[in-house]
């Protein structure tokens, strides 16, 4: 029986989402929390980025999607890969460098809009969505929900697993994430554990 390959063999990404990695390097934003002990936005982790290319695959011809934090690139080379090819998506970046960089890297892909600005004004405008990968820049509370349709999807990730919060951790009773994914009404939701077992996402679909 084969393997499946192991997820965070770059080999295995997208060549966008290569050059995203090799732009990320450039620029010196971190790749993982490890690298950003800080408290710095860092990229999405390959399990996430996989995870996006699923939804926006399934996403319905003619979808509209949406990026909170462009980063590096390296979420909106994953979705940009799989989504369908009438597809479109916009995603946000508040840092003018990376803002720059990451229209260079989509300069020929013109399913791909990257908006340097606050997504603050920018999703509520453009919204809704059929999937939004929320990758930081604006609140987590309810309002999220109004910037997708019903039946389209919303994506958090830097979750600690549930299983991986003591007792005592400030994240069982006091997360706005998790108070949104799974008090809402309007979302139906799973928590999606990555492949290192230490890296979590929250995903909801809206239902009402």
């Amino acid at each position: 029986m084969t393997s499946p390959p192991q997820h965070d063999d770059i080999a295995t990404y997208p060549p966008l989402a290569q050059q995203a990695v090799a732009l990320a390097r450039g620029l010196g934003f971190p790749l993982t929390r490890a690298e950003a002990p800080d408290g710095r936005p860092t990229c999405c982790l390959p399990g996430v980025g996989r995870l996006l290319a699923v939804l926006a695959a399934a996403c319905p011809r003619g979808a509209r999607i949406g990026e909170v934090g462009s980063g590096t690139g390296f979420g909106a080379a994953w979705i940009a890969s799989a989504m369908p090819s009438d597809a479109t998506l916009l995603t946000v970046e508040l840092d003018d460098q990376r803002a720059l960089a990451v229209q260079q890297l989509f300069a020929s892909e013109r399913r791909v809009e990257v908006v340097h600005g606050d997504a603050n004004d920018v999703i509520p405008r453009a919204a809704p969505f059929d999937l939004l990968f929320v990758d930081g820049g604006i609140p987590v509370s309810d309002a999220v929900v109004d910037f997708v349709h019903v039946g389209a999807h919303i994506v958090v990730d830097d979750v600690t697993p549930t299983l991986r919060l003591s007792s005592a951790s400030p994240f069982q009773t006091n997360d706005a994430k998790r108070a949104l994914f799974f008090g809402s009404p309007r979302l139906q939701s799973i928590e999606v554990v990555l492949p290192d077992l230490e890296n979590a996402a929250f995903l909801g679909t809206r239902v009402s």
